[in-house]
């Protein structure tokens, strides 16, 4: 069983364009799933300036931060955030070993994957619970 700081917990990490986006859609996910604060989930939004955009370094810190063993999932809103993350990842040494880029929506997804971690589910059935988030019908 997890403690407090998310021991054996999957990371999440949200990338977004936006620091706002990123850090509104992280509170949004913890709070569909209880409230929890077991699960690390850090918003990697914007630039280090608070401009719109991408920022390799930024998402590179908030990988670290909820890396707890587990994995780390990496949610993008768009194409240039999902860029960097692959650019990271190809890299090699930027991102904690076992951080997966996820093909997920991003609002939907980021919450399918905090209530599939605080779960203590694995790294693939955290990826495939946002990625399955693809199929929600809302009509």
């Amino acid at each position: 069983m997890s403690d407090d700081k998310g021991e054996g917990l999957v990371g999440i990490v949200l990338v977004s364009h936006s620091a706002q986006v990123a850090a509104s859609v992280a509170e949004l996910a913890r709070g569909l799933a209880g409230g929890t604060t077991a699960v690390p989930v850090a918003p990697a939004g914007g630039t280090e300036g608070g401009e719109l955009g991408t920022s390799a370094e930024l998402i590179a810190a908030a990988a670290a931060s909820v890396d707890r063993g587990a994995g780390v999932a990496v949610l993008t809103d768009l194409g240039s955030a999902v860029l960097t993350v692959k650019a990271l990842l190809a890299e090699g040494d930027e991102l904690p070993d076992s951080t997966r880029l996820v093909d997920a929506p991003f609002v939907e997804g980021a919450v399918a994957a905090v209530v599939t971690a605080a779960t203590g589910a694995d790294l693939a059935a955290v990826e495939a619970a946002a990625s399955e988030a693809y199929t929600y019908r809302k009509v």
